[in-house]
């Protein structure tokens, strides 16, 4: 069994049963037994009509799904709301996406022996899909992973994260009262980590949807069957450049919500603030300001902005690596006390060493920290000096800063004053290096889960 606890008091939610190695391979044979079954495939009409339902039934419980991701994960209500409707257009965007969904006609008669020929591909689907989730968007990744996965054709075998499982369960369960059958959308909650690793790498898994820490991706990605793909999506440590043309009013509560959104548990939350000498004491202050008015409560209050690290152990560990940066020079502008067990005030950092956990490594919680530049250049190298790459930014009125850090920036996406933290859930969204393999995105994911079959007729 396994319980369920609060994130932000440790309170019991529910116990729930876990899987055995036999589930397991009883799960597994259904996808199987389903995939092998090319009769009873569903018509993309057919995949459709459950998704349209699917986000129907999942609108009539927006308040449920909200009030659970803030209890379970630790959510803010607020951000917890807006990550279900989120979650609600994935899965209309995964039907609509079947409209542009299709193959290609390959040219022939280009050459004398290809002359009397047409060929064309279709789209099928890879195959059964193993996805294993994370605890920060407990719903709305789920529905990056299992939405692309019903709309394209493919079983899926989902496992959520062990702290939240509730809103995986409860989403699956509106899956199968929207029409699909249990075979194609099932859910596992493994009792050991090694059958979470087990399922990854089963022989008959086609692909691995895998959204979690480099370390254990990066090792199940090289224990996969042979054939199998994946994508993978980690971590990093986002730089923001602020140039001193910035418009420092402007940009001070995006900022600030690309730093705390979360309490910073999101893979490309800000992290590394890299500030124009002429105005880093101006853009300071008014950061400082802002960042020590933030409400830091219980997630389930409509007015807290801050909540929770999901576990004691990962508060211990932020509160840590805050320490060893002082230690190391750094100094606390606001923040850098602890609020209870699982909750950390807020955190400024300036001018931490370049070799401290807080300039190296992903914080994963609600800290960030400042450095100053002169040259733009400069900042650009530091932030691309790290092994990981995602999101960054650059804030600057003057466009030709804006467009050199843009172009040098060593990162999958550059916002333009927008935090580092913006995403639609129809755009691509990647890691570089060792943040990440593949391209993540609902249409994005339904390509990489289906293969091209070319279809060649000779005319004879």
């Amino acid at each position: 069994m396994l319980q369920v606890v609060q994130a932000f008091d440790r309170a019991p939610i529910e116990e729930i049963e876990t899987d055995d190695a036999a589930a397991l391979e009883a799960k597994l044979q259904a996808a199987e037994k389903a995939f092998r079954d090319r009769d009873n495939w569903l018509k993309p009409h057919q995949r459709m009509a459950i998704l349209r339902k699917l986000a129907g039934l999942l609108e009539g419980k927006r308040d449920h799904f909200a009030r659970q991701i803030a209890r379970e994960g630790g959510k803010p209500l607020p951000d917890a709301i807006i990550e279900t409707t989120r979650a609600i257009d994935g899965i209309h965007n995964a039907a609509d996406e079947l409209r542009n969904l299709a193959g290609r006609e390959i040219p022939m008669g280009l050459s004398p022996a290809a002359a009397g020929r047409w060929a064309f591909t279709t789209k099928e689907p890879i195959g059964i899909v193993a996805a294993i989730s994370a605890f920060n968007h407990p719903l709305n990744l789920i529905v990056h992973q299992v939405a692309p996965a019903i709309a394209v054709g493919c079983p899926v075998i989902i496992k959520p994260a062990g702290t939240t499982p509730l809103s995986c369960r409860d989403f699956v369960a509106l899956v199968h009262e929207a029409g699909l059958p249990e075979a194609w959308c099932q859910t596992f909650i493994p009792e050991t980590t090694e059958l979470a690793e087990r399922l990854a790498t089963d022989r008959r898994i086609a692909f691995l949807s895998f959204i979690g820490s480099a370390k254990v991706g990066w090792y199940l990605h090289s224990k996969l069957a042979h054939g199998a793909r994946s994508a993978l999506e980690h971590g990093g440590a986002a730089p923001a450049i602020v140039d001193r043309s910035a418009a420092l009013d402007q940009i001070i509560e995006p900022m600030v919500k690309g730093g705390y959104y979360h309490a910073g548990q999101v893979c490309v939350s800000t992290q590394r603030i890299f500030v124009h000498q002429d105005i880093a004491d101006a853009f300071t202050e008014r950061l400082v300001a802002r960042v020590a008015k933030l409400k830091v409560d219980d997630p389930t209050f409509g007015d807290t902005e801050v909540g929770p690290l999901i576990q004691p152990r990962e508060a211990d560990r932020v509160a840590g690596w805050i320490e060893e940066a002082v230690k190391g020079g750094a100094k606390i502008a606001t923040g850098g006390g602890r609020i209870s067990e699982t909750t950390l005030q807020p955190t400024v950092l300036l001018d931490p060493a370049a070799d401290a956990k807080v300039s190296q490594l992903e914080v994963f919680g609600p800290v960030v920290c400042i450095y100053r530049y002169t040259k733009l250049d400069d900042a650009i190298a530091q932030a691309n000096s790290l092994p990981v790459a995602f999101q960054a930014s650059v804030f600057a009125q003057d466009i030709d800063v804006a467009l050199r850090a843009a172009e040098r920036l060593d990162a999958s996406a550059v916002m333009v004053n927008d935090p580092t933290t913006f995403r639609t859930d129809w755009m691509p969204f990647a890691g570089r290096r060792e943040s990440g393999y593949g391209t993540g995105g609902i249409p994005f994911t339904m390509r990489d889960m289906t293969q091209e079959k070319m279809i060649l007729l000779h005319r004879r």
